[in-house]
């Protein structure tokens, strides 16, 4: 559920007093208990594999979906025909075990497996009553809702291709977040002992967000902890990463140790409550092949927060619209697990494209080429991949055996390699790497002016113009500059910034991102200074000198 880092607990409670009246948990029929409990392949089921969800035909699977708020509106299952109907191929439902509302019964939650199943959904269920904690013990309530997952056994078993249990919402508000390792370990353990196979979700604490960076720092002791390794965690996204940098950074520390993880829950229009843009997060989840989950489809005490207004999909919300149908919206990216028959069994991986090669290469891009894959029903597509030492990073996707990687920076070495996948989702192995060395920018192609536009105590609001003065158009281009005395950005409009000490990058947004020959482009920012707001001395346009002026 949404929550801010300034008043995380007023936030709980607003929340839950417009939502305790709502709880209303119905039976279930015997032969809907019996429905949930069919056919499912008990053998592997969804698992980790070298760091990746994938099925248990090891086909990847990424997930794409929402947050359905049933333990408060369980009268609303027919909603989850209509966020399949939107692409969706994940929802992760709330659910409670009786610590702070009514739980949610043996023979209910059977139901909603049975729902998900019926309209082609894997099932994210998940404990609210441990949100934030509060006053009680951290540890007794996460060991309580393992308790609840243990007494559900019965209709969870041989389920493992159809859901995940994430087993209790954002623990640790404000309340030791430090003390999350041990109790989750233990918890994890504990279902293990019980005999549960499943794979598990386990949400960050201070609210999901993890500000204090406690499941980044300890999430390798965690996953170790769990012998079967079929664990993924989940950081619930919100006012804490504020810059497209702080995004990436994150997750991909993850990624790159092959820690699994996903964007459990985010939401709300860009900019609201200090967000950061949504759409950065969806970009960056595409980029890395990991999983998110929107908050939510409706009901939110704040319908900013709705998908859609009164559970009704004729009245999508703007937020709705960006999730559904943006860029990297589920629309456009979301792929049916295959146990739905979404992949037509075939699990043959495509043979490792060939070598690419390097050719028109600038200072800000190169085009890649390779021998094309094979596959014994088709090639779907590939995935250019960033190598550096262990790490990978995807930069660009193509249908071709051919495409243009842009975003560099001039005078750098990079190393570049290619997956081919399938239809199905199988991915080949990895080609081998190719160097590349971008050109250098030649000096004096580019000018900078500076100018504060309006200071007030603590603040000021500054204007970045940037004019191309050379012989050809600049895209995708990255500024940098240093700040002397300790300003920082906090806010930027016509490019996305990020910032080390005194040191700012900006890169463009979607408007800014070409600047002509003989043209400009301006960025506004608003930031934070001290009693002197000395103007930064030298700007530099993909690594070649600005003139000032």
């Amino acid at each position: 559920m949404r929550r801010t880092r300034k008043s995380p607990l007023s936030t709980l409670l607003a929340a839950l007093a417009a939502f305790i009246g709502l709880v209303v948990l119905g039976a279930l029929s015997p032969s809907a208990a019996q429905a949930a409990e069919e056919p499912g392949t008990k053998a592997a089921g969804l698992h980790i594999s070298d760091g990746r969800l994938v099925e248990g035909n090891g086909n990847d699977f990424v997930m794409r979906g929402v947050n359905h708020a049933h333990t408060w509106y369980p009268n609303e299952l027919g909603s989850l025909a209509d966020i399949k109907a939107q692409g969706a191929n994940t929802v992760r439902v709330v659910l409670a075990d009786g610590h702070r509302w009514t739980a949610n019964t043996a023979s209910d939650v059977a139901n909603v497996i049975a729902q998900c199943k019926a309209n082609r959904l894997i099932c994210v269920l998940e404990v609210h009553d441990t949100t934030g904690y509060g006053e009680e013990s951290a540890a007794g309530t996460l060991d309580q809702a393992a308790d609840y997952w243990i007494g559900l056994k019965s209709v969870l078993a041989g389920q493992e291709n159809y859901i995940v249990i994430n087993i209790g919402n954002e623990p640790w508000g404000n309340t030791d977040p430090a003390g999350w390792t041990a109790p989750t370990i233990a918890a994890i353990q504990k279902l293990r002992n019980a005999g549960f196979e499943h794979t598990i979700m386990v949400d960050a604490p201070n609210w999901g967000q993890d500000w204090q960076q406690v499941m980044r720092t300890n999430a390798q002791s965690v996953y170790a902890a769990d012998t079967t390794g079929n664990l993924i965690f989940s950081i619930h996204m919100y006012s804490v990463f504020d810059t497209a940098a702080e995004i990436t950074d994150y997750l991909n520390a993850f990624v790159s140790a092959k820690l699994p993880i996903l964007i459990g829950e985010f939401g709300g229009p860009a900019d609201q409550w200090g967000d950061p843009d949504e759409d950065t997060m969806m970009a960056t989840a595409e980029q890395l092949d990991i999983g998110y989950l929107a908050w939510s489809w409706s009901g939110n005490t704040d319908p900013i927060l709705d998908l859609v207004l009164n559970f009704d999909p004729a009245q999508m919300t703007s937020w709705g619209q960006r999730i559904f149908n943006g860029a990297n919206g589920i629309a456009q990216t979301a792929k049916e697990a295959t146990v739905f028959g979404g992949g037509s069994g075939d699990t043959q991986a495509p043979t490792a494209p060939g070598t690419p090669t390097a050719s028109a290469v600038t200072a800000i891009s190169t085009n890649l080429s390779w021998t094309a894959s094979t596959d014994n029903v088709g090639v779907a597509g590939y995935d250019v991949v960033r190598v550096t030492g262990g790490t990978e990073t995807k930069v660009a996707a193509s249908t071709a055996n051919s495409v243009t990687v842009t975003g560099l920076t001039a005078n750098t070495a990079y190393s570049f390699a290619v997956y081919a996948r399938d239809a199905a989702g199988n991915r080949s192995a990895r080609s081998a790497t190719v160097s590349v060395t971008t050109a250098d920018t030649p000096a004096g192609s580019c000018s900078v002016g500076y100018r504060v536009v309006g200071e007030w105590q603590g603040g000021f609001q500054g204007e970045i113009a940037i004019r191309n003065t050379g012989t050809s158009a600049v895209s995708g281009w990255k500024l940098a500059f240093t700040f002397a005395n300790g300003q920082t950005v906090s806010n930027m409009w016509g490019g996305t910034p990020a910032q080390s000490g005194g040191s700012v990058t900006v890169t463009p947004a979607s408007y800014t991102n070409t600047i002509p020959v003989g043209g400009s482009v301006t960025v506004g920012f608003i930031g934070s200074k001290g009693a002197t707001n000395t103007a930064p001395s030298a700007f530099t346009l993909n690594g070649a000198a600005c003139v000032n002026g």
